[in-house]
């Protein structure tokens, strides 16, 4: 059973695994959620998570986790905020923390912010957060240490602070230069080594032992009551995410523009890859302007026929290819969906088609030698009586005919449906690819006929 969760300053993992054993990786950023999602945990855990220098995690890619069957949830930081906003759609809050946002009796996001070093240092945390300032102020009222005056006004000097610089020495020094009683601020500085509260830390803890009591009663994949939208944005989103890669136990993160830089090392096979990258876009936006459906076939025969064209021979070929590209099943689907409708594309405008292509053509200086080539084909071809040649009249049949193009002229195979590789081509049917062929054949023979044998090598 996997379970992730996303954790850092609050509760570092070593002491967080003594609760709960789980993968446990950094502070939850934009995507994160998105690539662990991907390996169907059955839930994730989300305690702390990046936000102001590095875009925080989105709302959406909760929502669509959940919508994956993943449980997911949240406590303590960032967990407890997103837990908050999104409890209506079924994520799970733990913890004093959560519920004071969700009841509306926090709201900044800044009381549970705090200023942390890298992994290296354990993400220990150089600042204190304002709910636990709170947590502990009130249990240094409780013990009669400062009075609820005396606590009210160090809540007010420890909020005004920018959340890196909070500190009890900070809101001390603080509480000093307003004049609040000397006393009651003396016998505070004494009490907290031992009576600080980590509020955080604690909320942490508690969703770790909900989430092993929760999976302890065996519980089926989420499911959930609203209905996930997907649109372009969240598909740019999953892609750019990258992958989740697990080595030696620990998280490796590949973002699509690393990918994308390797290969960019290779100038040709990137300006290949855009291109094509660039009339996929075009062609779905075609297909989507023109408000065409993408056809009969189901989601299932377009699934099958996208894993035909991949060569994917049954389900343990689809899930190892959809690991191996970081991709789950609803990416093959939308993929599949895709592929369908790029179909109709063939059947739009084939005229207007045909005169774009003769520019290319002209553009990259291609028009002149296939029209030069076009020529000599066609004078010879009529100088021989052959302008239409059949089958029967060039003494060869249609399978010799393939064979010799396919494995002779191409070093290839000769496709399973020669019908589905003509129409790749522009042809109308089978029968004008092998006109095409045959008169290709014709000419060939004509050519090779009167090409003048090879001089003898002279003493």
């Amino acid at each position: 059973m996997t379970l992730f969760v996303f954790t850092g300053p609050t509760l570092p993992a070593d002491s967080a695994r003594d609760e709960l054993e789980a993968i446990y990786l950094p502070p939850a950023a934009q995507g994160d959620v998105c690539r662990v999602t991907r390996h169907r945990p059955k839930a994730i855990g989300i305690i702390d998570g990046y936000f102001e220098h590095v875009p925080a995690v989105w709302h959406k890619e909760i929502l669509w986790a959940m919508s994956q069957g993943v449980h997911v949830f949240g406590s303590a930081s960032m967990g407890a905020l997103r837990a908050a906003e999104l409890a209506a759609f079924g994520m799970i809050g733990v913890g004093w923390i959560f519920e004071q946002y969700r009841d509306g009796l926090l709201e900044d996001d800044d009381e549970v912010a705090v200023a942390h070093g890298l992994d290296e240092s354990g993400y220990r945390a150089h600042s204190e957060a304002m709910v636990d300032v709170r947590r502990t102020l009130a249990a240094a009222e409780a013990a009669g240490l400062v009075s609820a005056a005396t606590r009210q006004a160090l809540e007010r000097i420890g909020k005004r602070f920018f959340y890196p610089d909070r500190s009890y020495v900070a809101i001390l020094r603080g509480a000093c230069e307003e004049g609040l009683p000397a006393a009651e601020l003396d016998a505070l500085q004494a009490w907290l080594p031992q009576g600080r509260v980590a509020q955080k830390r604690d909320d942490a803890l508690a969703m770790l032992r909900a989430i092993r009591a929760f999976l302890a009663s065996d519980p089926g994949p989420k499911r959930v009551l609203y209905h996930f939208e997907y649109t372009n944005v969240w598909d740019l989103a999953r892609r750019e995410a990258g992958e989740l890669r697990l080595t030696a136990g620990r998280p490796d993160t590949v973002p699509i523009e690393r990918v994308l830089d390797e290969l960019r090392l290779d100038p040709e096979a990137y300006a290949r890859g855009r291109q094509r990258a660039v009339l996929r876009y075009l062609a779905l936006d075609l297909v989507d302007r023109q408000h065409l459906p993408a056809g009969p076939e189901s989601q299932q025969s377009a699934i099958a026929a996208l894993s035909h064209a991949l060569g994917l021979g049954d389900e343990a070929d689809q899930r190892r290819w959809l690991a191996d590209n970081g991709l789950d099943h609803s990416d093959l689907e939308r993929l599949a969906r895709d592929e369908a409708r790029l179909r109709l594309v063939d059947s739009l405008a084939e005229r207007e088609l045909v005169a774009h292509l003769e520019d290319h053509l002209r553009l990259s200086g291609e028009y002149p030698r296939l029209l030069s080539r076009s020529r000599r084909k066609q004078r010879a071809l009529a100088a021989a009586g052959w302008e239409n040649p059949g089958l029967a009249e060039a003494g060869v049949t249609e399978a010799e005919l393939l064979t010799w193009y396919f494995e002779h002229r191409l070093g290839q195979p000769v496709p399973a449906d020669p019908f589905a590789y003509a129409q790749g081509l522009g042809f109308p049917d089978l029968s004008a690819f092998v006109r095409t062929l045959l008169g290709e054949y014709c000419y060939l023979r004509l050519t090779e006929a009167t090409r003048p044998a090879p001089r003898a090598p002279s003493d």
